[in-house]
């Protein structure tokens, strides 16, 4: 095989396929490159990736592999250009004792529209649920907290034992007195039923926790042996 005539005929094609961006570096060894970018490289809008391909070749070129470069990069890190190389190398592996160069400038072509394209999805897939995430936040901020019974039974021991009915409820049993209409109301173990058969029935609930501190606000006078809390709303209207 004459390789420098192959090589010469490859460089007359390649002048004619890409006139006005191959630019011819050296003639002994021949170098040349050819710029490639994304379909949608725009450098004024600072959008997609492009680069140069740099190529040199070894003396039997065709039969050997030639040197590949990458210059020029924009918006290209070390991680991006070593997997361009490498997959430039295998289209070498595959090519080798023809004529590659159109094919390896087509399929880096190829590889970097598609390599971006998946990049900017996965970004914007990203910044998207980032932004579901946000808005869920808020909303769960303004309807306030979701429970279900277990962890409902969970906040009604924690409030009984910040509130201190269980020990009430025992001192008043030790004493041997009535509990106060307050009391009664705050130890009444029908609330927990009933709390219970209406989570059963609606799964989730939202619980104000602001509406258990009025609780004080009922009716404190322990003397006041009538009170009767299933009575409290109708009497005091």
């Amino acid at each position: 095989m004459d390789y420098l005539e192959e090589q010469k005929s490859e460089i007359e094609a390649l002048e004619s396929i890409y006139y006005g961006d191959f630019t011819v570096i050296s003639m002994d060894p021949y170098k040349f490159s050819i710029p490639i970018k994304t379909e949608d490289h725009d450098p004024e809008n600072d959008t997609g990736l492009s680069c140069n391909l740099t190529i040199t070749y070894t003396t039997k070129y065709p039969e050997e592999a030639p040197i590949i470069e990458i210059e020029n990069a924009e918006k290209f890190d070390k991680s991006l250009e070593s997997a361009l190389l490498d997959h430039l190398n295998e289209q070498v592996k595959e090519n080798l004792g023809m004529v590659m160069i159109f094919t390896l400038v087509s399929s880096a072509q190829e590889w970097l529209h598609t390599k971006y394209e998946k990049d900017k999805k996965a970004k914007e897939e990203r910044e998207e649920q980032l932004l579901k995430e946000q808005e869920e936040a808020e909303r769960q901020r303004f309807e306030g907290t979701r429970v279900t019974i277990e962890t409902f039974l969970k906040w009604r021991q924690q409030f009984e034992e910040e509130m201190g009915i269980d020990k009430k409820r025992e001192l008043a049993e030790k004493e041997g007195r009535k509990l106060t209409g307050r009391e009664l109301f705050m130890t009444d173990n029908t609330l927990n039923e009933s709390d219970l058969k209406f989570l059963d029935e609606s799964d989730r609930v939202k619980v104000d926790e602001s509406l258990f501190q009025d609780l004080d606000d009922l009716d404190d006078d322990e003397d006041d042996d009538d009170f009767d809390p299933k009575n409290y709303n109708s009497d005091s209207s």
